[in-house]
């Protein structure tokens, strides 16, 4: 496996490969993962789940976004970013690393590639046009977001589509979470696309009760985006409701929701990230979850509905730039019956996740 990012990272992509590692050893497999590693010691956690970890070396990366989600940069990186960023820099360096792992460790049956970055794709199949026999057998190419229909307002540069075509036609399998991501590919590739779920460690509890907090409490767990999934219009609406609440949101980047505590004064309470587990047991003592729906991005769905259907809680899902004030109401007075609902929840289990990964190799 091959992934920028790994736990302790607290990210889609990071729980992605995690628990895919994990569980695929937990079958028996062999496994072994690359990843853009930080300081964090993986002896214990190599031994526990027996894994073995490599790291990947970035050159051009002065300070890299690695596993301990230190997400400080050097000035030096920032400049050259706002500079080079439509060359996808700095992740098009992982196009040139890894080619370099596959020439000193290719020899495995299966080689599953987890993006983003999807520079990561483009890397191995670089490496894969150049040394076909000296390749595993079966390369799978896995996807969260699309990278050039992603349907974003701030697209790619259009020289970058022969990348994506030529992993999209070296790799065996392309996987995505969820069946409408399937659009955010180039049509005549297609055929290999294969949903697999984003796959969760968990136990359902069926007996959670629910919560009955002295002020109605309300929860938001992950990122806002100005473009896709802005909480303006969402916040505006609360803003102008005369009832007490706690709005609490947990997010990594609070630069975009903190500009609204002018609105909501207390009632808005913003905290930082924290660990998965953690963050679910936080939100079941919640009366219910907020999801901002993506705008204009039809092929990319919150991981973290995963997480909010395994709380037990109550889902209020927003459409931004269609607010629905009535829905929005309804919740505001305990009243649930429109609440979104999660199908099929088990099929994000991870147990699951990684037979079907295994049933992709085996064919």
């Amino acid at each position: 496996m091959i992934s920028q990012h790994l736990f302790p990272m607290p990210t889609p992509r990071a729980h992605r490969t995690t628990e895919l590692m994990i569980e695929l050893s937990k079958m028996g497999h062999d496994v072994t993962l690359y990843a853009v590693l930080g300081k964090h010691d993986y002896t214990s956690f190599e031994k526990q789940y027996n894994v073995k970890i490599k790291g990947i070396s970035l050159k051009y990366m002065i300070h890299p976004y690695n596993s301990d989600n230190d997400k400080k940069r050097a000035f030096v990186d920032k400049v050259l970013g706002r500079l080079f960023g439509k060359f996808e820099f700095p992740n098009i360096e992982f196009l040139y690393r890894i080619s370099d792992i596959l020439k000193k460790d290719h020899d495995y049956d299966a080689l599953i590639t987890i993006a983003d970055p999807h520079q990561i794709h483009w890397g191995t199949a670089r490496y894969k046009e150049k040394y076909p026999n000296k390749f595993p057998k079966v390369w799978i190419a896995d996807c969260g977001d699309p990278f050039m229909l992603n349907g974003a307002s701030e697209g790619h540069l259009h020289f970058f589509s022969k990348y994506e075509k030529q992993f999209c036609s070296q790799c065996d399998y392309i996987t995505v979470p969820v069946e409408n991501a399937k659009i955010g590919y180039f049509p005549e590739f297609r055929n290999k696309i294969k949903v697999i779920p984003q796959g969760f460690n968990f136990t359902l509890d069926q007996n959670i009760q629910r919560t009955s907090n002295s002020k109605l409490t309300f929860g938001f767990a992950g990122n806002f985006y100005k473009d896709i999934r802005n909480p303006e219009s969402f916040i505006n609406y609360l803003a102008s409701l005369k009832i007490d609440f706690n709005f609490v949101v947990y997010t990594p980047f609070p630069n975009l929701i903190n500009q609204y505590k002018s609105k909501l004064g207390n009632r808005l309470i913003v905290r930082n990230a924290i660990p998965r587990i953690e963050l679910i047991e936080e939100m079941k003592k919640m009366d219910f979850l907020v999801n901002i729906e993506n705008i204009n991005s039809p092929a990319q769905i919150p991981s973290k509905l995963i997480d909010y259907g395994i709380t037990g809680r109550p889902i209020l899902s927003i459409n931004p730039t269609v607010l629905n004030t009535h829905l929005i109401d309804e919740f505001m007075n305990k009243d649930y019956s429109n609440q979104m609902i999660i199908e099929n929840l088990m099929q994000y289990h991870i147990s699951r996740v990684a037979e079907k990964f295994i049933e992709l190799i085996e064919s």
